[in-house]
């Protein structure tokens, strides 16, 4: 299996929205020392040339910490840079079209909703799953909610990593124990708390307590 389980436990998904007193990057080495396996790189209003230089910076950073480093939606991007994964959604690329672009190494991962979705995106070469959103979020407005139940039957239907997405805090994320997912990805949990490094720690904790069993 390309994507270990264990990668996708505390899924760190960056959003400038909270930069301010420290810059992304600052973010993103606390959250890193703070226990995240993994971090995407999420930029929507950044043009190409800032967008690769930024993700060779964090591609770097996270290569200190032996963490998995992956691009969100932008496959030319996550090429240049040697990014270790692609993530991209239902309304984004095809995973088989991704596979032929960023080659076999990459991996490749993919928002789904429905178990459907889950089992066509695992034929088509996706090494894991974002399923979402599984709370109620402010983060993507544009996001439905996934049922506990849905949540369930696309971790039974697939072979692959699964990581719940969408409105997951420290409040919450226990409630998705038994789901079968792998890990959670969170957006404003990690990037607005005051001290990201102690917030990771203690979310990393709850994270193998709810997804290691």
């Amino acid at each position: 299996m390309k994507c270990r389980k264990e990668t996708m436990r505390l899924y760190a998904v960056t959003d400038r929205a909270w930069t301010g007193k420290q810059s992304l990057m600052e973010q993103t080495k606390a959250a890193l020392k703070g226990g995240v396996t993994c971090v995407q790189l999420r930029e929507k209003e950044l043009d190409e040339e800032n967008f690769l230089k930024e993700a060779l910076e964090m591609k770097k950073l996270c290569g200190v910490y032996g963490n998995p480093f992956f691009i969100n939606d932008n496959v030319e991007i996550a090429v240049n840079c040697c990014a270790d994964g692609i993530h991209v959604g239902q309304k984004d690329m095809e995973a088989g079209n991704v596979r032929a672009l960023v080659g076999e190494e990459m991996m490749i991962g993919v928002s789904v909703q429905t178990a459907e979705q889950a089992a066509a995106a695992q034929e088509a070469g996706a090494d894991y799953l974002g399923v979402g959103a599984v709370f109620n979020t402010t983060t993507k407005l544009d996001a439905s909610e996934v049922s506990y139940e849905t949540l369930k039957e696309i971790c039974e239907t697939v072979s692959i990593p699964v990581v719940a997405i969408g409105g997951i805090s420290k409040k919450n994320m226990q409630e998705l124990s038994g789901s079968g997912a792998d890990g959670a990805a969170l957006v404003s949990a990690i990037f607005s708390a005051e001290d990201i490094e102690e917030e990771c720690r203690e979310l990393r904790r709850l994270a193998e307590q709810t997804f290691s069993k």
